[in-house]
């Protein structure tokens, strides 16, 4: 059987290659490439049904990424030993991928589509969420099915004060920015990352250094296509229209939905107002209109609203709110609201508010990361909750959705950079965002609630942060554009982008930008990123008001972790055969105890909630670690008896012989009588010989008696 396989190669422009193959795998699929750099290998593929479901108006599309545990010669964990649901990981990867997509397909595509995408194996050094993004735009350049790309995503990272394209994993530890940047030949549609508090000017010089390397890749895809033969697309008709129904529609609510959008009503008003007007168009429709019709009537007046509302901004400067473009939302803040969390504060912005708690954990609280490619420990933790009442909704609860992850991510990714080092903050730390009301960018709220709920907790941030989310609304004829800080919920929906920008004082910490209009000029995102940065300083003051700096002291109610670093030769003796004897210290003092070997020595850490706990467990593991030394008394107790003598634990696990002659001054023939197992003795230790042997004496703490005339019989000593 012969193949028919087209390849590409890439240059990253240091002697880095990525390669792109296709026809040899996954054939049945309407299109799939092969990415390869070094070792690390992807498998992306994509199906299109030919047919739209009735009644869709949006392109159902899914994108997954997936590691496969045989690339990294791992096997998974867990009962199962198989790959199981997506990891938070492999799901922040998807939506990365699917952010950079879904704004090229055609409006007026609906067929559902799927993308998939597998790492088949691994590089333990070439990162492999860099490449999904290309991956994915290479199997959809191979395909018949319409896009209006191609795109790629890349990697862009700071290291050592110089710009680079898709670092390795090593070098990336030392990056003071990194971000995933995605965008076709001419324009970038996403953005996400994270830095060490840059300006402004910075993030734009390295977004378009990225979109340089992000040309050469979609240039590759083109020329695949060509290779492939597929430069002609599927036909599709997944829209009926009515041309005379929009018409009407449009000439019958578009003053009224207007005047409803300038009313500057509250949400609930606002959007009671616009569900009366849409009732209206569907109720004259008349009792025999079809379904088709009733559909394209929803549709038809979605658009008068998006019109609308975009109109007013762009002619009048005025918001569904009635804000102009750069105000912010009223703000309150509270910190310690509740009183058993270790940390806690509520922060509102308008209709979005953010309850969100800290809970401070030993080493053992740490979440293990168990992937096929990144795996190990992680001592920061943010969570992000977002119930269906805090807008109004009734829906089951099916756990933490895609979009939750996202969130909680980038807000982990803002706080994270202002966190204290490991030898300041001995922590495990849990922040939990539960938004309780949300009208526009609950993520920002979730960034400005943590960290005052850090501060709240006593943990020594280097700076507050806080988040803001922009907006852009733009026309093409006319170009006329209005940048909007503090965007609300329907804006996000009606607008051109959703920008988040999160920072201190001292600059940015996190982004996060999805456009889903072609061409924002460098000049309008800076324009955006200078007007983010009032905004995000308007609401760090408003912060400051409430907490500026973090507690001197924990919470009393706060667990306490003592840090102790002792000899890497007595790490088994502080455990002990199984445990034992860590188990033993724990179960007895009430403390958590974690040790682990770092450097060369032993770094232990005891948890507790009370400092009585914390003193016992330091002491006897300073009983443990202590070596003995000659000339010492200690107070020993009696661990076994022989015809010899017997032998004394002077400290935790380590006995010495005290010999029947050391006992006393008299003369011993047998142990018998002189000593129970248990019995405490004090003795003093004559010497350590070459072998470590300790050799005691009790006689030498007794005084030496005259010597008599006649000795009298013997008596056993007291203990």
């Amino acid at each position: 059987m012969s193949l028919n396989v087209f390849k590409k190669s890439i240059d990253l422009g240091d002697g880095r290659i990525i390669e792109i193959e296709t026809g040899k795998l996954a054939k049945q699929a309407d299109g799939s490439v092969v990415v390869k750099q070094g070792d690390t290998m992807l498998l992306a593929t994509v199906v299109s049904n030919k047919d739209a479901k009735e009644g869709v108006d949006f392109l159902p599309l899914s994108v997954d990424y997936q590691e496969k545990y045989a690339a990294a010669g791992r096997i998974p964990g867990g009962f199962l030993r198989r790959e199981a649901r997506l990891s938070d990981y492999e799901v922040l990867i998807s939506r990365l991928v699917d952010r950079a997509l879904r704004p090229l397909f055609p409006e007026d595509y609906h067929a559902e589509t799927q993308v998939m995408i597998s790492l088949i194996s691994s590089d333990k050094n070439i990162m492999p969420d860099a490449l999904a993004g290309l991956a994915a735009s290479a199997a959809i350049a191979v395909s018949d099915i319409p896009f209006n790309g191609p795109i790629s995503e890349v990697r862009v990272a700071k290291i050592d004060g110089k710009l680079v394209i898709n670092p390795t994993k090593s070098d990336l530890e030392r990056a003071t920015l990194e971000f995933i940047v995605a965008g076709s030949a001419q324009d970038i549609n996403m953005v996400e990352g994270e830095a060490d508090e840059i300006q402004e000017a910075e993030l734009v010089e390295a977004i378009q250094f990225a979109h340089a390397a992000i040309k050469a890749q979609v240039q590759a895809q083109v020329e695949l296509t060509e290779l492939v033969g597929k430069t002609q697309k599927r036909e599709y008709c997944h829209e009926h229209s009515d041309e005379e129904l929009k018409a009407k529609i449009t000439a019958d609510t578009y003053d009224k939905v207007y005047a409803v959008a300038k009313s500057g009503a509250g949400k609930d008003e606002r959007s009671a107002a616009f569900k009366a007007l849409q009732d209206e168009v569907l109720a004259a429709l008349g009792e025999d209109a079809t379904e088709t019709t009733k559909f394209l009537a929803k549709k038809y007046f979605h658009d008068v609203q998006y019109d609308a509302v975009r109109a007013l901004l762009l002619n009048e400067g005025i918001r569904l709110d009635g804000r102009n473009t750069k105000q912010i939302r009223p703000i309150w803040s509270e910190v310690g609201y509740l009183p058993s969390a270790h940390g806690s504060a509520i922060f509102t912005r308008g209709e979005t508010q953010s309850l969100t708690t800290v809970t401070l954990g030993a080493k053992d609280d740490e979440q293990l990361i168990d992937g096929a490619f990144i795996n190990g420990y992680n001592k920061f933790l943010l969570h992000y909750n977002f119930p269906s009442f805090s807008t109004g909704e009734a829906r089951p609860n099916r756990g933490v959705g895609r979009r939750e992850i996202g969130h909680g991510n980038l807000a982990m990714r803002a706080i994270k950079k202002v966190l204290p080092g490991d030898e300041e903050n001995p922590y495990t730390i849990r922040v939990v965002s539960d938004i309780l009301e949300s009208n526009g960018s609950s993520s920002m709220a979730t960034v400005c609630a943590g960290t005052l709920a850090l501060m709240d907790a006593g943990i020594k941030l280097k700076a507050p942060v806080s988040g803001i989310a922009m907006g852009l609304i733009s026309d093409d004829k006319t170009g006329k554009y209005a940048i909007l800080s503090d965007i609300l919920g329907d804006e996000d929906h009606l607008g051109d982008m959703d920008f988040k920008v999160t920072g201190s004082r001292n600059g940015i910490t996190a982004c996060q930008m999805d456009l889903k209009v072609n061409g924002l000029s460098y000049e309008v995102l800076t324009e955006a990123l200078n007007q983010a940065k009032e905004g995000r300083l308007h609401i760090l003051g408003e912060m400051e008001k409430t907490m500026s700096a973090p507690r001197e002291d924990y919470k009393p109610h706060a667990p306490r972790i003592i840090s102790m670093t002792i000899d890497k030769e007595f790490i088994g003796a502080v455990i002990g055969p199984g445990g034992k004897i860590i188990q033993e210290m724990q179960r007895e003092t009430g403390a958590t105890i974690s040790i682990e070997e770092k450097d060369n020595k032993g770094v232990i850490q005891i948890f507790a909630d009370n400092k009585d706990s914390i003193d016992q467990a330091v002491r006897r593991i300073k009983n443990i670690v202590a070596k003995p030394e000659v000339g010492e008394v200690y107070e020993g107790k009696v661990k076994s008896i022989m015809p010899f003598g017997a032998f004394v634990e002077i400290m935790p696990g380590k006995d010495g012989l005290l010999h029947i002659s050391e006992i006393d001054w008299k003369r011993y023939e047998s142990m018998d009588g002189i000593f129970q197992v248990g019995d405490e003795v004090r003795v003093k230790l004559l010497d350590i010989d070459k072998q470590g042997k300790l050799k005691l004496s009790r006689k030498a703490l007794l005084p030496r008696p005259p010597k008599p005339d006649a000795a009298p019989a013997a008596e056993a000593p007291q203990a």
